[in-house]
């Protein structure tokens, strides 16, 4: 029996002739090449054993392997990708929470997964690198022997669950998230929608592929569409723009910090930028500084579309659109229901601040580990984000910050975003980040770490009496640190819950 991946099209006319992947140094596939590879993938891993409600873990580096096997696993069971760059700890907590049964990651290297996974009495699987080969091959060396020989196999249902993946865990345990295909089938519909995504178009990859950004926007929403992708090795400013002149793209999808790195080398690459063709450029997972948009939009003289997900919606919530953009906002409702609410779950009047809810085909149905968050994070079908903000009287939503992120120093409730909206105006500032350090007597107090733009010697205090000029004096904050680069976590947001420990005042 054959299984054809859902996220692949189906089209046998255009499947031969239109490429699917390409990648640095590779040779490029077609659709049909990479539909038979999926296939072929699918065949193995039921040969061994794995089906429905399996969950796979998938510890590769970005590049065609990854892309080939995140196609296959969730085709029949949970696929679970993994940051390859995780401890032994790390490992052995995301291996146990999930329950996973295979381990799929490199030949070469990556002996503490395989040492984590062997102690778990796991199944591994070893894949072979084709740095030269056609981006339609998988080397792939799986363990002898069935897990269960009694089982009937067959591609997931639209309520199988095909997706494992943890939340941030930026405050607590991290929460497992279970994406069913129907859920994942919903995102991918949305997001070609929003961009009107066709076979013309090529992406350029640069995401992590362990993370939904990544995988719904940058390779299985092209992939549908009958497009193409170009699966890099990752976000890499010095070879964004070879890559640019090598594959010529139609757009691509990053977040802030990679964008902002990207107009900084913009200057030093005006050739390549000049002849870029570029329909758009896509943005989501934080938001974006007006500088950084307004850099966007003028060195590749397209629509820059910010766009608003999570992991919790398989990735995308709201968008602004190619031909309509709102700049501070995350867009429109596209085939998510969004409302704005109280904390009784009340509606709230347009313009107002609230909690923010959605509901759709695309949310999750709940956590996995932590049914006590269920409980506080659903209504009637309704799911609290976490985040808050305001829909204006054309429903286009602005997110005002994430409620644990809020700063409560002394009873007064500071929201971090309100700070960095203003720090993102100032031009002697690259990029400002506010957040939250332990104070004795007041709870928590304001700090804000500060990256200055190029050529500019800022003073802390200059920092301060800018803000003090627009701001109530319990909101500036009182800690301000000059910083190279501000820490990301490994999909290239920043954590800012975590940057006080980072930044050596978690204990002070």
């Amino acid at each position: 029996m054959i299984h054809r991946c859902p996220w692949l099209p189906t089209d046998s006319r255009s499947q031969a002739v239109n490429q699917a992947l390409d990648s640095p140094g590779r040779e490029a596939c077609s659709h049909l090449q990479l539909a038979k590879c999926v296939e072929g993938t699918i065949g193995k891993l039921i040969d061994i054993g794995i089906g429905p409600g399996d969950a796979v873990a998938i510890a590769m580096p970005n590049g065609p392997e990854m892309a080939i096997l995140f196609l296959a696993v969730s085709t029949i069971a949970c696929a679970a990708p993994l940051n390859p760059a995780y401890r032994e700890a790390e490992l052995a907590f995301y291996l146990g929470d999930m329950d996973a049964k295979l381990l799929i990651c490199p030949k070469d290297g990556f002996e503490t997964a395989k040492s984590v996974a062997n102690s778990r009495g796991m199944l591994v699987a070893e894949v072979e690198l084709g740095r030269d080969a056609s981006c339609a091959s998988l080397n792939i060396d799986l363990p002898v022997g069935k897990m269960d020989t009694y089982r009937s196999y067959h591609a997931n249902q639209p309520g199988d669950v095909a997706l494992l993946l943890h939340t941030s865990g930026t405050t607590a345990k991290p929460k497992l998230v279970g994406l069913t295909r129907a859920n994942i089938e919903a995102s991918i519909r949305n997001i070609i929608a929003t961009l009107d995504l066709s076979p013309a178009d090529k992406g350029l990859s640069i995401l992590p592929l362990f993370h939904i950004h990544g995988l719904m926007a940058t390779l299985c929403a092209p992939l549908l569409s009958g497009g193409s992708v170009v699966c890099t090795e990752g976000f890499d400013a010095l070879r964004f723009f070879r890559w640019m002149d090598a594959f010529r793209p139609t757009w691509f999808s990053a977040v802030p910090s990679m964008h902002q790195a990207i107009v900084r080398r913009a200057q030093r690459n005006s050739e390549i930028v000049e002849q870029a063709s570029l329909r758009f450029v896509r943005s989501s997972s934080a938001a974006l500084a007006p500088a950084t948009l307004k850099g966007l939009e003028e060195t590749f003289r397209c629509p820059v579309v910010e766009a608003y997900g999570m992991t919790e919606a398989a990735h995308q919530i709201t968008s602004n659109s190619l031909d309509r953009q709102q700049p501070g906002s995350v867009g429109w409702q596209k085939g998510t229901q969004v409302r704005v609410v109280n904390d009784l779950w009340e509606s709230v009047p347009p313009g107002s601040a609230g909690n923010i809810v959605i509901r759709g085909d695309n949310i999750h149905a709940g956590y996995i580990n932590a049914p006590a968050e269920n409980d506080k994070s659903f209504r009637d079908d309704w799911f609290d984000t976490g985040d808050q903000g305001f829909l204006d009287s054309q429903g286009c939503l602005t997110i005002t910050g994430r409620k644990k992120e809020l700063i409560n120093r002394g009873g007064e409730k500071i929201a971090p975003l309100e700070i960095d909206a203003i720090l993102a105006q100032d031009g002697r500032i690259a990029e400002a980040i506010t957040f939250g350090i332990p104070h004795r007597s007041l709870g928590e107090d304001i700090a804000v770490a500060v990256v200055p733009a190029e050529g500019q010697a800022l003073t802390a205090d200059t920092v301060k009496l800018s803000l003090a000029e627009v701001l109530a004096a319990h909101k500036v904050p009182r800690t301000v640190v000059f910083l190279d680069v501000i820490p990301k976590g490994p999909t290239g947001k920043i954590q800012r819950l975590k940057l006080a420990e980072m930044l050596g005042f978690a204990n002070r």
